[in-house]
């Protein structure tokens, strides 16, 4: 079983990527710049946002955090994104979600930019990537696949499972691991939870993506020998074992399919730093603008 270290990979992406900010800046060219709008307090939005300020600052990049209280308007939101859209010194920016219940995250997404559209999420964006055009691919997926080619997992013409429809995670992936070339040419079934017969389906998988956002889903009776595991979940379940009172479970019981697996990501430490180096790529390209001119 070997151990897709997803912490590793992103150190090296990181030191790849600041290395090509420095080149820039030394030919006087522009600082690429990420903008994030954070609304209200949630744990797990801050923790993220002060993770990909740090990095930014960790690759050169410029960075600017955008606060509102959670019972900011959804006019005052998109009002926000206008400007964001017509600030030239920025090339990305994101609204954390989830956004507050009044506000319709949908419209929101739509209101943004796709040319600055860092996360991937406007429609203009997933529909290019439907088709295989260059866009900015959401930060998740586009990790994940860049394990799979640092790790050199062989993809073509292999059974992939992709739990969970998500837009975020599980649609986007399903669909990039269909595209023509690497990583990519794979049969690709996605279950869900109308799905009746998962386990058997599992079985037959050379790779399983899961994303269904439940602790531990994925048994070892439900995987083969020399299976491909990318664990994308992150639940905080309580537990006595750490000072916080509450640890990160994947949807993958690591234990039992780690053990039949010929690689696995771990939770944490796989798909998640990933996610924010992604974020990184995408602003970078952003900067030059290699997707968009």
């Amino acid at each position: 079983m070997i151990l897709i270290d997803g912490k590793a990979v992103s150190a090296q992406i990181k030191i790849e990527i600041a290395e090509e900010v420095k080149q820039i800046k030394d030919k006087g060219g522009k600082t690429p710049h990420l903008a994030a709008v954070l609304v209200g307090h949630d744990g797990g939005s801050e923790t993220y946002v002060a993770n990909k300020v740090r990095t930014c600052e960790e690759v050169g990049f410029k960075s600017t955090l955008i606060r509102y209280e959670s019972d900011v308007t959804e006019d005052e939101i998109i009002a926000c994104v206008e400007r964001l859209n017509n600030d030239n010194d920025i090339d990305g920016f994101i609204v954390q979600l989830p956004l507050p219940k009044h506000i319709s995250e949908q419209k929101v997404i739509e209101a943004i930019d796709y040319r600055k559209d860092v996360d991937g999420f406007h429609p203009i964006n997933v529909g290019r990537m439907s088709i295989g055009l260059p866009c900015f691919v959401s930060a998740t997926p586009a990790g994940i696949l860049e394990l799979l080619k640092r790790y050199e997992i062989p993809t073509a013409g292999k059974n992939c499972v992709v739990l969970g429809r998500s837009n975020i995670v599980g649609k986007p992936v399903a669909n990039l691991m269909m595209q023509k070339g690497y990583p990519g040419d794979a049969t690709v079934t996605v279950c869900h939870s109308r799905t009746p017969n998962i386990k058997e389906i599992c079985l037959e998988a050379d790779i399983i993506i899961a994303a269904l956002g439940v602790p531990e889903f994925l048994k070892g009776d439900m995987v083969k020998e020399g299976v491909t595991v990318i664990d994308v979940g992150t639940t905080r379940v309580p537990s006595f074992e750490t000072k916080s009172g509450f640890k990160l479970k994947g949807d993958v019981d690591f234990n039992e399919v780690s053990t039949k697996a010929a690689y696995i990501t771990p939770v944490p430490g796989g798909v998640g730093p990933m996610t924010i180096i992604s974020l990184m790529k995408n602003t970078l390209l952003a900067g030059k603008k290699e997707i968009y001119n």
